[in-house]
């Protein structure tokens, strides 16, 4: 087991596609972490850096103490699982699962108890003797994991293993890839897009966008109390309402959320409200997710509008309420320099933009501002109600908000209470 220390590490292809951009990360001794993110948001390419498959273009690698940025990928201790299993077509299932050790050095029958052993714990021990071809998807997969386990390495990588597989199975394998490695107590690196995934398995979760890390911390952490509006809007089903507000401060110091043709008002003494009412005027971003509403004529903080659609979830039913509310698509928050930011955001040049200043190639110009108006196609409101609520279509409804469960955020995406973990 080691841990692992990730020293702004950047990585760019062709010299001009920023993959990674100096993202540092410590995963402890022993940690199940996730990384978590949209395609494209480079968390493969992190991955295979650390399994030495890339080749880092700045920063350092740290397994403990060792500085393994240079390594090559059999000195690290580190056995990876991709997407598709890749295992060899001309071995059975039991001389898959052996070959590390044989490769090692240990003798047959050595390595084919071993096998036998790992894959009674994989639930694979009735097809030890089949080849690759006649096994369904879950099978190869938990074939693929064993011989990655098989030598008790010190770190396990798992690139996005259950995505090719049917609901049933992604839900058997994802519990018994936890319960397996946190038995063996390796420390796991395991890469998807699926919350599910992440929320189920994670001792910790890192979000990614863009290269680079929006937010660090145990499932709870994230869903609760997420840093940033692209985290709030990745994380849950059905996504969170991002609304977007006008901060209102009267004579006396009291806050409101302008939303437009409605509004909602802080506590006094609600920590936002001590650092909003010096910003009247600014422009913010209000999250609230589709449990902090409740149906109700009587309330301080009420929002007016009308049912556009039902969903039935089972045991509760998403209404969707059109408000006449802009409701902002988490992810474009935070992608451009908006045009009226709270508070004024830290601006410093890429890693891209300084190397490419070092070589003499020049800073590209800044994208326009995003326009306030980052919307979704239809601007509704998405409510949680009780599975026996009858209301049909085109009803009017009235929705008191809990105003202690939402998130507020400037315009570049960040919590207005910044979040330190």
């Amino acid at each position: 087991m080691t841990a692992i220390r990730l020293d702004a590490v950047s990585k760019v292809f062709e010299g001009e596609h920023l993959a990674v951009d100096e993202l540092s990360l410590d995963i402890d001794d022993g940690e199940f972490m996730v990384l978590l993110g949209p395609s494209g948001c480079g968390k493969t390419t992190l991955l295979r850096m650390i399994a030495g498959l890339e080749r880092v273009t700045s920063g350092e690698v740290w397994f403990g103490r060792t500085n393994g940025t240079r390594l090559a990928p059999r000195e690290r201790g580190v056995a990876m699982v991709f997407q598709t299993g890749a295992l060899y077509p001309n071995r059975t299932v039991q001389e898959n699962i052996m070959f590390p050790l044989q490769v090692a050095g240990q003798n047959d029958v050595q390595a084919g108890s071993t096998a036998a052993g790992l894959a009674q714990i994989l639930s694979i021990e009735s097809v030890l003797d089949r080849m690759p071809r006649t096994l369904s998807g879950g099978q190869r997969q938990r074939v693929a994991i064993g011989r990655a386990l098989v030598r008790r390495p010190e770190v396990f990588l798992l690139d996005e293993p259950l995505s090719n597989l049917d609901a049933t199975m992604r839900t058997e394998l994802r519990q018994e890839i936890g319960a397996m490695t946190r038995d063996l107590n390796v420390t796991t690196l395991y890469v998807t897009h699926d919350q599910v995934e992440a929320l189920t398995l994670a001792d910790r979760i890192a979000v990614m966008r863009d290269g680079r890390i929006e937010d660090v911390g145990t499932p709870t952490q994230v869903y609760n109390d997420p840093a940033t509006a692209f985290v709030a809007g990745f994380l849950g089903t059905p996504r969170i309402n991002l609304l977007a507000a006008t901060v209102r401060v009267t004579a006396h110091h009291r806050v409101a959320l302008d939303l437009g043709t409605q509004s909602i008002s802080l506590d006094p003494t609600d920590r936002r409200s001590l650092i909003l009412r010096h910003h009247d005027g600014a422009q913010v971003i209000v999250g609230a997710r589709s449990n902090a509403f409740s149906l109700t004529e009587d309330a301080p903080n009420q929002l007016t509008g009308t049912i556009r659609a039902f969903e039935f979830h089972g045991q509760q039913s998403i209404a969707f309420v059109h408000c006449g509310i802009e409701v902002v698509d988490p992810d474009r928050v935070g992608r451009a320099n908006p045009a009226h930011a709270y508070p004024a955001a830290d601006v410093t040049p890429s890693f891209l933009d300084r190397l490419r200043s070092r070589i003499g190639l020049g800073t590209p110009a800044p994208p326009p501002p995003e326009p306030h108006g980052a919307t979704h196609r239809r601007a509704d409101v998405i409510v949680e109600l009780p599975v026996d609520t009858e209301l049909a279509r085109g009803t009017r409804v009235h929705l008191a908000l809990d105003t202690t469960r939402i998130h507020i955020f400037d315009q570049t995406g960040h919590r207005v209470d910044r979040i330190t973990r």
